[in-house]
């Protein structure tokens, strides 16, 4: 199916005749016994330049033959070709749509030509279907050739990268790079995330566009600075030529799959690599580009996988996962892990076990969160780390070892204050209190809540008060503590109770008959609670004759004067002062009568 897109193309960089497109940069990294190989088919009928007419195909075909022990892993469609681009094509017969796209912009002579390249993961299609013959269809640039065919840039084909697995291999890293960039005159291209450990039987591939094999004016492909070619079939001075290095053929007009041996380019220890391709008049189009490293590494990954909170506490229980996936080498036990929470340092711990290729590991730690760090966080899991953001193992990928999270701890706010309850004292500064009914005016959300004499009793539950609705004072003032639970944790109250001295009640008489009802002076609300009173009983006449205190109440004797100490005195009227020796109260001046 064709269909064409308007092309909307990021120029980058610009010489006087060409303007480049999407840089060359690592699309996928492979770690294990990998290696692959590539099959592809030009839609060119001749190669560019020739006498025969302008004419090209819709479909190719190409074949795939792996070893029995060679397994699928990945398998990559590149597709490319004059024009704005046709972005939906078939293989097998099966509807395929660009995942990526790639364009680029030739100007030449006044006038601009536009080609494209587009990338789908066909990696389910090879897995079911294996060895055999692969075709790629309904690859439609016919429309565009006779403007592109005077300037001998007209083309189309397609490509598969086939990543596999075979136990018989050394331990490799391969990495896939793609974009779309292009000469003449001069392109350089740096290949970051490279680990040379070994460079024997290294080696790197181009998937390329639109080179002529008649065409080599100045063409020249190095790396790192050293001249490197494949003869007969590549040689250094015509790199790009039509050629198929997996297969040795030499047809496959204006395209190329080609590799070549890295093992004299490349250094051990080496991270990246310089790639320059120069021609002075075929135009090169490179697509994709593959590095084999022969390179045993583990690569540390760790996750958090869950971590519980208790209720007002900065203790967490931390359960992670150490990975060495995607790795080389097993990775040793001891390596360090460090967690840091919004980057100080609350825990350390390490592995336990070797853990092996695609092998992990889990674990649990308790940490605690210092004071100085706030409530809310990050919380960083960093694996191969000693404690100062540094490690003590190589690995393949140093920037994949930590993982952040965002926790908050569950700390309970500070107590809300109540409005404070007052009871009469019921003797000696103590008084009871209805705890339950101090709630009532709250809109709790939550029936299950509990009192206590101290905020410690309240976050270790302990010593909860039962009798909650006939409470006494210890003290006074005194200080309650409401726990109030919710769906997370609890909300704290608190409120004071204070016990203070209400007025006495005073009667106006007694009968001291010894009959067993209302035989002294009961001044109710005075005795154990005014403690320091004192008590003056004086007759009508004037005279005292009895003083008391909290310790000796009137029973109508006398305990002053001459003549009646300690008589019961007669019946009559007879007058008292009552020195509550409170700042509060004044003196309370009466009467009281007794009769018999």
């Amino acid at each position: 199916m064709r269909s064409k897109q308007l092309l909307n193309c990021l120029i980058l960089f610009c010489y006087n005749t060409y303007c480049f497109g999407q840089d060359i940069s690592l699309y996928k990294q492979f770690n294990g016994r990998y290696d692959y190989t590539a099959i592809g088919n030009t839609l060119n009928l001749v190669e560019n330049g020739t006498d025969d007419p302008c004419e090209i195909l819709t479909s190719s075909s190409a074949s795939l033959n792996l070893n029995s022990n060679q397994n699928i892993i990945a398998a990559y469609l590149y597709w490319a070709g004059s024009g704005p681009g046709d972005f939906e094509i078939k293989v097998n017969d099966i509807d395929i749509i660009a995942e990526r796209k790639f364009s680029n912009i030739f100007s030449n002579n006044d006038s601009e030509l536009a080609f494209f390249a587009a990338f789908t993961d066909v990696t389910s299609i090879f897995l079911e279907n294996g060895s055999g013959e692969y075709n790629i269809s309904d690859l439609d640039v016919s429309e565009e050739i006779p403007s592109y065919c005077p300037t001998g840039t007209n083309f189309a084909g397609w490509a598969i990268v086939i990543i596999f697995k075979d136990n018989n291999l050394p331990l490799n890293q391969l990495n896939v790079y793609d974009g779309l960039q292009s000469v003449p005159d001069m392109l350089s291209i740096k290949l970051d995330n490279l680990n040379v450990l070994d460079n024997e039987g290294s080696k790197i591939g181009f998937i390329a566009w639109e080179g002529d094999a008649s065409l080599a004016v100045s063409e020249q492909l190095t790396i790192n600075g050293k001249v490197i070619g494949n003869p007969p079939l590549n040689p250094p001075n015509n790199a790009f030529n039509g050629t198929n290095s997996f297969t040795g053929s030499s047809n496959l007009y204006n395209m190329d799959i080609d590799v070549y041996n890295l093992q004299n380019n490349i250094s051990i220890g080496d991270s990246s690599a310089i790639i320059e391709l120069t021609s002075g008049q075929d135009l090169v189009i490179i697509n994709n580009i593959i590095t084999v490293l022969n390179n045993q590494l583990p690569d540390a990954k760790i996750t958090l996988d869950s971590y519980t909170l208790e209720c007002d506490d900065r203790g967490i229980e931390i359960t992670y996962t150490v990975f060495n996936t995607n790795s080389t080498d097993i990775l040793p036990a001891n390596t360090p892990i460090a967690l840091y929470a919004n980057s100080v340092l609350v825990g350390q711990s390490y592995t336990l076990n070797n853990i092996p290729i695609d092998g992990s590991e889990s674990n649990t730690i308790t940490i605690l969160i210092p004071e100085s760090v706030e409530d809310d966080f990050i919380l960083t899991l960093s694996v191969d780390d000693t404690g100062v953001n540094s490690g003590i193992v190589t690995e393949l990928n140093e920037e994949n070892n930590t993982e952040n999270t965002y926790i908050e701890l569950l700390i309970v706010p500070p107590p809300e204050v109540l409005q404070t309850n007052v009871a009469c004292d019921e003797g000696f500064d103590t008084a009871y209190f209805n705890l339950e009914e101090i709630l009532e005016s709250l809109p709790l959300n939550s029936e299950t809540y509990s009192f206590y004499t101290s905020l410690e009793d309240l976050k270790n539950n302990e010593n909860e008060i039962f009798n909650t609705n006939n409470y006494s004072n210890i003290t006074s003032p005194q200080t309650i503590f409401v726990k109030v639970e919710n769906d997370y944790c609890y909300t704290v109250y608190s409120f004071d109770i204070i016990v203070e001295n209400c007025p006495p009640f005073i009667p106006e008489g007694f009968s001291p008959n010894s009959d067993g009802l209302n035989d002294w002076f009961n001044i109710q609300g005075l005795y154990d609670i005014f403690e320091k009173h004192k008590l003056k009983i004086f007759n009508r006449n004037g005279v005292l004759i009895f003083e008391g205190n909290n310790t000796t109440p009137w029973e109508g004797r006398s305990n002053k004067g001459l003549n009646n100490v300690g008589n019961l005195m007669p019946v009559g009227t007879y007058y008292y002062i009552l020195d509550l020796n409170d700042p509060n109260y004044k003196d309370i001046v009466g009467w009281v009568y007794i009769n018999y």
